[in-house]
């Protein structure tokens, strides 16, 4: 019997088959508007064009909704799918030309699809990476559910997914790292195995010290520039940690002119540092 026109045998009419069902299901969305695109191509630029232009988008705008499910596993939302799609259905609309032969399906498809993907790959990873990774990424995932599907004991191996997608072991790696790239965490996502500890905790400061390395080195040929006892007196203090009596105890000298010593040397390098043109080196003053 044949499977795409049997008759019904109590009434001798025909009835809709299985494989006819499924032809129009495939194409309710593809409606037959090749003459309303041969008038479109031959009508002026005005307000009847416009109008049959919106025309053959709203006929064709289903199917390029259907296409947007294709991609619902990106993590874009449906809405967010669907303007894509309708975007690219409007750039197929403007730039399909029927007098080359072909139809329009034909052109459209490939034109939203292309404009899913490069919405995708552009807006929905959280870290911008090359396209190159990203193509590994979805061959490694495809090669994972093919081998889960064969034997789900056990963790495919690089070697493993290298084999099934026809990559080497180098690009399969590149593919798992590109993984954990496609969405980020939330810092205050918890962190595996400790209890209510966000992720934030676990980040590392900025170290303050850094503020300090051009101050630094900016400092070191003027301490060079001082006198001897100028260098042991900043020393002790602040690297030995002696009082200012104890300095002028080792010097012989008051704690009075430790004190001055202190405040008019700190100064003087206040000054050359944060002076805006270098000053040439002075030369060390006697000791």
């Amino acid at each position: 019997m044949d499977r795409t026109t049997t008759m019904d045998r109590g009434t001798g009419t025909a009835r809709t088959t299985v494989a006819e069902r499924t032809a129009r299901r495939r194409n309710r969305d593809a409606p037959d508007t090749a003459a309303s695109f041969a008038r479109l191509a031959d009508l002026p630029a005005g307000a009847e064009r416009d109008g049959l232009r919106q025309d053959l988008i709203a006929a064709w705008l289903p199917m390029a909704e259907r296409i947007s499910l294709r991609f619902r596993s990106s993590g874009e939302t449906p809405a967010d799918l669907r303007q894509v799609a309708a975007l690219g259905l409007v750039n197929a609309v403007d730039r399909y030309d029927p007098r080359l032969g072909h139809a329009f399906e034909t052109f459209a498809v490939p034109t939203i699809v292309g404009e899913l993907k490069r919405h995708i790959r552009d807006h929905a990873w959280s870290l911008h990476i090359p396209r190159r990774d990203q193509e590994l990424r979805t061959a490694v995932r495809a090669a994972q559910t093919a081998l889960g599907q064969r034997d789900a004991r056990t963790r495919p191996s690089p070697a493993e997914l290298a084999a099934e997608c026809g990559l080497s072991e180098d690009e399969v790696l590149r593919g798992l790292a590109a993984e954990g790239v496609h969405n980020t965490l939330s810092l205050d996502h918890p962190v595996l195995g400790a209890d209510d500890l966000p992720l934030s905790d676990t980040l590392g400061g900025t170290d303050p010290a850094l503020d300090l390395v051009v101050d630094r080195q900016s400092l070191t040929p003027l301490l060079r520039a001082l006198s001897e006892r100028e260098r042991y007196v900043l020393y002790w203090r602040f690297f030995g940690n002696l009082t200012q009596k104890q300095i002028g105890a080792r010097l012989g000298v008051s704690q009075m002119q430790i004190s001055r010593i202190l405040s008019r040397t700190c100064a003087r390098l206040r000054e050359e540092l944060l002076a805006p043109a270098a000053a040439p080196q002075r030369t060390p003053a006697p000791s």
